[in-house]
């Protein structure tokens, strides 16, 4: 897709701030420090629409962009280890379950996992959200230049098992080598069609 306009919309909490429903909606969620913030600059081909930050859970709110006025991007909070105040880890939760289970717009989200990592419990809680509401799920694996060839391949294995999916329901993505944006790309455009 060529990225035309990627333009900043508003953050939200919950339904009551929540831009009109007007756009389909494709969402990117997974833990602090996935490199979602990345994936999201290289797919919109901007710098920093979205903020990366060396410190893990900066995003704390639904943020809403809209992409080339045809369908808005929402940035969820990233979850897990990140040093955040004990009520917003506890808000967060609550925060994305509403937004998955009444949003009328959401078309797919893109459930991202860190190539070096094992899916952990709050992994399970967001797949298992996205099964319970009928929500297609896109799962991208980042940070795949971080490995060789047969690390990655042992990795994504291991990833496959703990979240139960097959292995060819992956994309594999590289924020440095843009390895993945045009697959990536392709899926969210499905979503957006089905």
């Amino acid at each position: 897709m060529k990225i035309v306009s990627a333009e900043f919309i508003k953050s939200a909490t919950n339904p009551g701030n929540y831009p009109p429903a007007e756009a389909p909606e494709i969402a990117f969620a997974g833990r602090s420090n996935v490199g979602k913030s990345s994936l999201i600059n290289v797919l919109v081909n901007r710098r920093s629409l979205v903020r990366t930050s060396a410190t893990p859970g900066r995003t704390q709110l639904l943020n809403f962009f809209t992409i080339n006025e045809r369908f808005s991007l929402v940035d969820l909070p990233g979850y897990g280890f990140a040093k955040v105040p004990l009520a917003v880890k506890k808000a967060w939760g609550p925060m994305m379950r509403t937004y998955l289970e009444v949003r009328e717009t959401l078309k797919g989200v893109v459930f991202i996992l860190d190539i070096r990592r094992i899916p952990r419990e709050e992994d399970i809680q967001l797949l298992d959200w996205l099964e319970e509401f009928g929500v297609p799920t896109i799962p991208v694996i980042t940070k795949i230049d971080k490995l060789n060839r047969s690390q990655r391949d042992k990795h994504v294995k291991q990833i496959a098992e703990a979240t139960g999916l097959p292995r060819d329901a992956f994309s594999l993505f590289s924020a440095q080598t843009r390895e993945g944006a045009a697959e990536i790309w392709e899926r969210i455009e499905d979503a957006l069609n089905a």
